[in-house]
């Protein structure tokens, strides 16, 4: 088929056709940024937070109505968990300060060196008397968990001691000490002033992601602290891990322990981890819908203006498909003329949208931090359209293919 004909109809018809081919591509542009910012933020959303089996860890956070003294405080919370270990089921216990993507929690700025101009990293801050790494069953990669005596019992309200020995995250750990490889022994400040306490790195976890779960590298700049806290807080965060499958029953049961085993007034409330990434994730996830949904919308916008376009076409053309018909020409012949000129107009709008897209992208990348977008998805995006062109097309080109010399050239 020549293209010369087709190309002296459209430019006979150049409305229709640039409609066609605008529509093409801001489609495409949107298409294709979409999907890939909905693949993006489903992978942040599965990212791991480096707690093994997060199904099995709830959490059990307890609050006292009347705030005791330190050695109450401190007998409460190791009675505390001792009821929740003894509870069958439960395979290990650790009290913390704050739970994984709760959104709730403390962070600490840190550094490599005493009195440095800037702090090496911001890292979300576990404190812990009992093995967190056990309960989360987080993975060490160097080094050790803490020991006992390493544990230090601190009231808040007078003391302004410090941990003396911290475990950090991998990802926390190469940006603190960039191009290293070996970091246990090596020491960490907390702060950038010249008497900011010093820490000792005892060990490396592959990853522990923070409260809040940041999109960036940063979600996993973490560190432990081994201490015992009373005073500055008016509630204890207990984390625990139950043997698969027990996990809903042993909520109940440990809220209920907590609650008869004190005859003082007890807040008691139980969540998971399970929820916690959930709520994380909720505007994540509506994001991701939504652009679906944009997506699945401008691909049925784009296909009711290909079949419309080429439906009035086929009515202006009838008397010369008839003509073409008398001719000789064969329904093929019609319905491969009609298939080809909207691909070939769909490969205009395919071309620009490229570009719009490479374009949009940019924006999205200088303006919000947004990865490149891959050439995959600009692939994708003119495969679809493509298709989405043929499929919309072919039922006005077979209608056109079906039309009688007779009816199309008689008189009205």
């Amino acid at each position: 088929m020549e293209i010369r004909p087709i190309l002296s109809a459209l430019m006979r018809n150049k409305t229709g056709a640039v409609l066609v081919a605008v529509q093409v591509a801001i489609s495409l542009a949107i298409l294709a940024n979409a999907l890939h910012i909905v693949n993006l933020r489903q992978a942040i959303a599965a990212r791991p937070t480096g707690v093994a089996e997060e199904n099995d860890i709830f959490y059990v956070n307890v609050r006292n109505m009347v705030k005791g003294s330190h050695n109450q405080q401190l007998a409460d919370q190791k009675r505390q968990a001792a009821l929740l270990r003894a509870l069958p089921g439960v395979v290990s216990v650790a009290q913390t300060t704050q739970a994984v993507l709760s959104r709730s929690g403390s962070s600490t700025n840190v550094a490599a060196k005493r009195g440095q101009a800037a702090a090496s990293a911001g890292t979300s801050m576990y404190v812990t008397p009992d093995s967190l790494v056990k309960t989360y069953g987080l993975k060490l990669v160097e080094g050790r968990d803490f020991h006992a005596d390493e544990v230090p019992e601190i009231d808040e309200e007078v003391d302004e001691s410090f941990p003396k020995v911290v475990i950090v995250t991998r990802a926390a750990a190469q940006k603190i000490w960039p191009g290293e490889t070996n970091f246990v022994g090596r020491p960490l400040f907390n702060g950038t002033g010249n008497d900011d306490d010093e820490m000792r790195v005892v060990g490396v976890v592959e990853r522990l992601q923070t409260q809040v779960g940041q999109v960036t590298s940063q979600g996993e700049f973490s560190i432990i602290l081994p201490a015992r806290l009373t005073g500055g807080r008016d509630a204890v965060l207990y984390a625990v891990r139950a043997e698969p499958g027990q996990r809903d029953r042993l909520m109940k049961e440990a809220e209920q322990t907590i609650r008869t085993s004190s005859s003082e007034r007890l807040l008691v409330r139980t969540d998971t981890l399970e929820q916690h990434r959930k709520s994380r994730y909720r505007a994540d996830r509506g994001l991701s819908w939504m652009l679906i949904a944009v997506s699945t919308l401008l691909l049925l916008v784009t296909a009711s203006g290909i079949v419309g376009i080429a439906s009035l076409w086929v009515t202006q053309r009838r008397k010369q498909i008839g003509v073409r018909r008398a001719l000789g020409a064969r329904r093929v012949d019609i319905l491969r003329y009609f298939l080809m000129e909207n691909f070939m107009i769909t490969s205009i709008g395919v071309a620009a949208g490229v570009v719009l897209a490479l374009a949009l992208n940019h924006l999205l990348v200088s303006q919000l931090e947004m990865a490149r977008l891959p050439l995959p998805y600009l692939l994708a995006g003119a495969s679809v359209f493509w298709l989405l062109g043929v499929g919309a097309v072919y039922g006005p080109a077979w209608r056109a293919a079906s039309i009688s010399p007779a009816t199309a050239t008689r008189s009205t």
